[in-house]
């Protein structure tokens, strides 16, 4: 293997699902301003919208996941068509 060209800062970090609260440890080189206390441990958080415990094609729940407004967001963008339709 080449020398000198693999990451220095590889180390356990927490990824946690915002949807459900559901905390991940593995390794990884990301870098984050966040931490999270696993065990009373300290670990580097990265936070994430959806990931295998809360997403419907793992879980076979079929629920709406909304974290930034994006079916108001469709609704507004939509509504004149709506409203063309019913005329």
């Amino acid at each position: 293997m080449k020398k000198e060209i693999h990451p220095e800062n590889y180390r356990l970090v927490a990824f946690k699902d915002m949807s459900n609260g559901e905390v991940y440890l593995t390794k990884s080189t990301v870098n984050t301003k966040e931490t999270e206390v696993v065990d009373g441990v300290e670990y580097p958080l990265v936070k994430m919208e959806i990931s295998s415990s809360s997403h419907p094609f793992y879980t076979g729940k079929m629920k709406l996941v909304d974290t930034a407004g994006r079916v108001d967001k469709f609704m507004n963008r939509y509504k004149k068509h709506m409203d063309n339709k019913k005329k």
